[in-house]
């Protein structure tokens, strides 16, 4: 009698399990999709996108966060939200943003509200301008930092 309950039982919850399980694993997602490999409590949402065949010249401005993996020449504004800059892209842009994660290539200055992220394969030849800075090893940065705290505070209050 307990077998058939557990095997009535584990069909149902299974089902509604699986789908909060992926967002609540970041870990596990984050080798496939840098998207998803913020941390720090905030709420994981899927970015908007830009693929690895799109090539933009012009401005890009937007309210939410995006994720980018093709090539980008222009500037580019997210009033605050998060940019990840993928594997696959090259950006010869201005960026001002909340946080910003690269792990591709950009040239150009990086003005972030929040954090700035450089992964091992990353490259950012420009100036930084952020409240705090990760660069890991294998990195490429050419340029200068400003480290400014009072950025943090001005996000979480606006």
């Amino acid at each position: 009698m307990w077998s058939k309950q557990q095997t009535v039982a584990e069909p149902a919850s299974s089902s509604p399990a699986q789908g909060p399980a992926a967002p609540a694993a970041p870990g596990s997602s984050s080798s496939s999709s840098p998207s998803n490999a913020r941390l720090g409590g905030a709420p994981l949402r899927n970015p908007a996108r830009l693929g690895s065949t799109l090539q933009i010249k012009g401005e890009i401005s937007g309210a939410e966060a995006l994720l980018i993996d093709g090539k980008v020449e222009g500037p580019i504004s997210l009033h605050g939200h998060e940019l990840t800059v993928g594997p696959n892209a090259q950006l010869t842009s201005g960026i001002e943003a909340g946080d910003v994660i690269v792990y591709g290539k950009v040239i150009g200055d990086v003005h972030a509200r929040g954090r700035v992220d450089i992964k091992a394969d990353g490259s950012i030849v420009g100036d930084i301008s952020s409240a705090r800075i990760s660069i890991e090893d294998g990195a490429h940065f050419k340029g200068r930092i400003e480290i400014d705290p009072a950025k943090a505070a001005q996000a979480a209050a606006g």
